[in-house]
């Protein structure tokens, strides 16, 4: 059985890129050092029901990075929660020397299509 996608929220893209926020919170800076462009990222929503519509950022190994910023979580969030596929590589790593919500930039697409998301898993 094909894999089909729930319909994207119209007028938003499908490729983007985006800062984390969040960052210096329990010490998740710490997960950056050794990060750079390209890495592979893992997207995770909070839980249907939340009273905030999170799109958390962890690193590959499962540790929380940070979060996208709540505009856009307003949207991605219910669309990955009702089956949409997302996935996300670091863009840029900054040091100290920027404010926390700038020091890492990610890179996100969005499985639109049941091409898209051949081979990939479902697990958001």
């Amino acid at each position: 059985m094909a894999y089909a996608p729930p319909r994207f929220p119209p007028g938003r893209p499908t490729h983007f890129r985006s800062t984390v926020h969040g960052i210096v919170f329990g010490n998740r800076e710490r997960h950056l050092e050794g990060m750079k462009a390209g890495d592979s990222l893992r997207l995770q929503t909070d839980p249907p029901g939340s009273a905030l519509s999170e799109v958390w950022v962890h690193a590959a190994s499962g540790d929380p990075i940070g979060h996208l910023p709540p505009e856009i979580g307003r949207w991605l969030c219910p669309w990955m929660q009702g089956g949409g596929r997302a996935e996300a590589t670091v863009f840029q790593v900054k040091g100290q020397e920027v404010p926390s919500w700038r020091r890492m930039v990610v890179q996100v697409a969005c499985r639109t299509t049941a091409e898209d998301c051949e081979g990939t898993s479902r697990a958001p």
